[in-house]
């Protein structure tokens, strides 16, 4: 009887350990159901919808929704819309600056990778109070997020530039560089009504596709002469020399409104202003940089043409008075040389 009580209870304890464990694994199983939501952002790398955005920097621009819901212009502005043009001479080219034969010292602020909240404005306000025009090359996408900045921009008297829709650095065909620059167009000219031609490549590329696109279309492609190194984001002085020690006439000067955090570039500017005004300098456009350089060179060809008349009016009294001699003091004999004699006098002059 003793042993069979022993044998039970054994049996027992072992039915209960087997039933113990299977209560202990189920609890468990339905532990990791109803957590299963919160383990796999753990145990998993995240979904692309749960990735967390990389922050704006004027390496990878993103494309987002727009923030603000798009207002196309009035028809009747519209009709009125604004051509930022070039001189023909510059159309299809690339250029960095430009030589100034004047003494005039005209330097062209440019701002990248905009329209941007906050720093655009903070740019604008400073720009306003030193009555100064710039040129901002903006992102299609950004000009798509934030309208009534870039209506703010045009309303100001900026001028703008095509900088594609996306800030890539990679290779692109040419539908896809077409589709770039062109799709950037379309949105300036339907936020702002303004149609430009002129393009900087994101990164200064020039062998990745947008750049050849844009010159086959006439675009002038606007490098720099004065990289501000903002992007960069160095100390305010650092910001302020870089802009200083490389400043020039006919300069163009690179810095970013857009892209990323640029208090440093809006605390740099007004020093910067300051400093180029004292040194005499001016500031123009990139357009306006162009005519001036456009102008110098009509200049420079009406004066040559100038100085040719001149000489060939000389070589004209010469020849009248070559001829006068030759018919009062030759003979007959001498009659058929006349025209050999008046070719040399006019080609000697």
């Amino acid at each position: 009887m003793g042993n069979r009580r022993r044998l039970f209870a054994r049996h027992h304890s072992i039915w209960l350990t087997l039933l113990a464990f299977a209560v202990s694994m189920g609890f468990g199983l339905v532990l990791f159901i109803e957590l299963g939501t919160s383990y796999p952002a753990i145990l998993m790398p995240p979904t692309r919808s749960e990735q967390v955005q990389a922050p704006p920097s004027i390496r990878v621009t993103q494309e987002v929704k727009p923030k603000v819901a798009l207002k196309p212009l009035p028809k009747q502005q519209l009709q009125t819309s604004k051509l930022v043009s070039i001189p023909v001479q510059f159309q299809g080219t690339t250029f960095a600056d430009v030589k100034l034969n004047s003494q005039d010292k005209a330097i062209a602020l440019t701002f990248d990778d905009g329209p941007w909240p906050k720093s655009t404005e903070q740019i604008l306000s400073i720009l306003k109070q030193h009555n100064i025009k710039s040129t901002f090359f903006w992102i299609g996408q950004n000009v798509q997020n934030y309208p009534q900045l870039a209506q703010k921009v045009v309303a100001d008297g900026q001028n703008v530039g095509n900088h594609t829709w996306h800030h890539w650095y990679r290779r692109m065909n040419e539908a896809t560089a077409a589709s770039e620059i062109e799709r950037t167009a379309a949105v300036i000219f339907k936020t702002t009504g303004v149609r430009t031609l002129l393009f900087r490549p994101p990164g200064g590329l020039l062998h990745n596709g947008p750049a050849d696109y844009a010159k086959t279309h006439q675009y002038g492609v606007v490098m720099w002469s004065v990289d501000s190194e903002d992007y960069d984001r160095p100390s305010v002085p650092r910001l302020v020399k870089n802009v200083l020690s490389r400043a020039k006439s006919g300069g163009i000067v690179l810095m970013h409104d857009g892209g990323g955090d640029r208090s440093h570039t809006v605390e740099a500017l007004p020093l910067i202003i300051d400093a180029l005004t004292k040194s005499g300098y001016r500031f123009v456009t990139v357009p306006e940089l162009l005519e001036i350089k456009n102008k110098e060179q009509v200049a420079l060809k009406d004066k040559s043409a100038t100085t040719q008349r001149s000489a060939g009016g000389s070589s004209g009294c010469c020849f009248e008075q070559a001829q006068e001699h030759q018919s009062k003091g030759s003979g007959a004999g001498d009659q058929g040389n006349t025209g050999v004699r008046e070719r040399q006098l006019f080609t000697n002059n």
